[in-house]
């Protein structure tokens, strides 16, 4: 159990908190946007060298992904 910021206290599973960082590359072969979460308190870091990487790894995290994916991706 975790305690949210609304102070109630909630399963894992039903609050996830990241923040975000989006920055967008240019020049040759790195043109895109490039994102990264990080968890706060828990030091862990995810890098996506694209935006359909990130919003899988969202889907997989929150259970709307597809197959049989436990949902864990590696920290850089």
């Amino acid at each position: 159990m975790t305690k949210s910021p609304r102070g109630t206290e909630e399963q894992d599973s039903d609050y996830l908190t990241y923040l975000l960082r989006l920055w967008r590359m240019s020049g040759e072969g790195a043109a895109g946007w490039r994102a990264s979460l990080a968890r706060p308190g828990s030091g862990e870091r995810y890098g996506f060298a694209n935006l359909d990487d990130l919003f899988l790894f969202l889907r997989r995290q929150t259970g709307a992904g597809s197959g049989g994916d436990d949902g864990k991706d590696r920290p850089q």
